[in-house]
């Protein structure tokens, strides 16, 4: 007997994305249960044309704490998380059904992501592809981490893996990117500043080096041509980034104005008329 699936999707504002999204999995779908943080564009309109959809609403706080709130929330027992950047192939859906139909032997499954960088497919160094967790019952898990790439853990240990990967969108522009690097890299910071942690002349200089060499050589990125080589420098500058903002909060000044003891910094003008 077939197992009932709910497939959860957490979205704010992705109207080009949501119903390429949906229908890639609409077939494998018992439940559609769409998480949004607060869209203001056609994201909920167009969604809501579908049936087998349900919508909840909360505010975000972090990746892992949001998929927290709307996993119990599924009416079924076994859940697929899909983000709305990423895309469930027919081979994935009908592996997932045949998995579903004859009795899943574990609790939760790992599901790899073939990554496509503004639209063009990588095919060498480490963001060509990765895995994640996100075929589960839904009693037994629950997102951990301190960050915002906080991964499922499966109480009872009991995990396997599918054969047939996914499809991931990740970003389509730099604009997109950009908001990304910002969000991620503020929250690593702060996750590392509570934790007591500061950073050093070498994790500043040396770090994103090697991230840069490790993508670009040792992963082969090289062979993927410019998105490679563009890869290679956002892994770097990732890199350097949440370095770069552990060391602000550790010892950036405030500028002046923003404290109660302020000091007045004069200006050339200034200067001579006080002569």
């Amino acid at each position: 007997m077939k197992r009932p699936l709910t497939v959860i999707v957490p979205c704010k504002n992705e109207r080009l994305n949501i119903v390429p999204c949906i229908e890639s999995f609409w077939d494998l779908a018992d439940e559609i249960l769409i998480a949004d943080s607060g869209s203001t564009d056609e994201t909920m309109d167009l969604a809501c044309c579908y049936d087998k959809v349900r919508v909840i609403e909360r505010d975000y706080i972090t990746s892992g704490d949001f998929k927290n709130w709307a996993i119990p929330q599924a009416k079924n027992e076994w859940v697929l998380l899909v983000d709305a950047d990423e895309r469930i192939t027919p081979e994935l859906a009908s592996e997932i059904r045949m998995l579903l139909n004859r009795g899943p032997e574990f609790d939760g499954y790992w599901i790899s992501r073939d990554n496509f960088f503004m639209g063009h497919a990588m095919k060498w160094g480490d963001a060509r592809t990765d895995r994640v967790l996100r075929l589960f019952r839904r009693d037994v898990s629950q997102y951990t981490g301190p960050s915002d790439h906080g991964e499922i853990e499966i109480s009872t240990g009991r995990v396997g893996a599918l054969r047939v990967p996914m499809v991931h969108f990740s970003v389509w522009s730099y604009d997109q990117l950009n908001h990304k690097l910002d969000r991620y890299t503020t929250l690593q910071s702060l996750q590392w500043y509570e934790a007591g942690k500061d950073t050093n002349y070498m994790q500043l200089l040396f770090r994103p080096i090697f991230r840069f060499l490790r993508e670009y050589i040792l992963q082969l990125g090289i062979l993927d041509g410019k998105v490679g080589l563009q890869q290679a420098w956002i892994a770097a500058f990732y890199t350097y980034s949440k370095q770069a903002r552990l060391w602000e909060r550790n010892h950036a000044k405030s500028q002046p104005g923003t404290t109660s003891e302020t000091t007045h910094i004069m200006f050339p003008s200034e200067e001579k008329r006080a002569a």
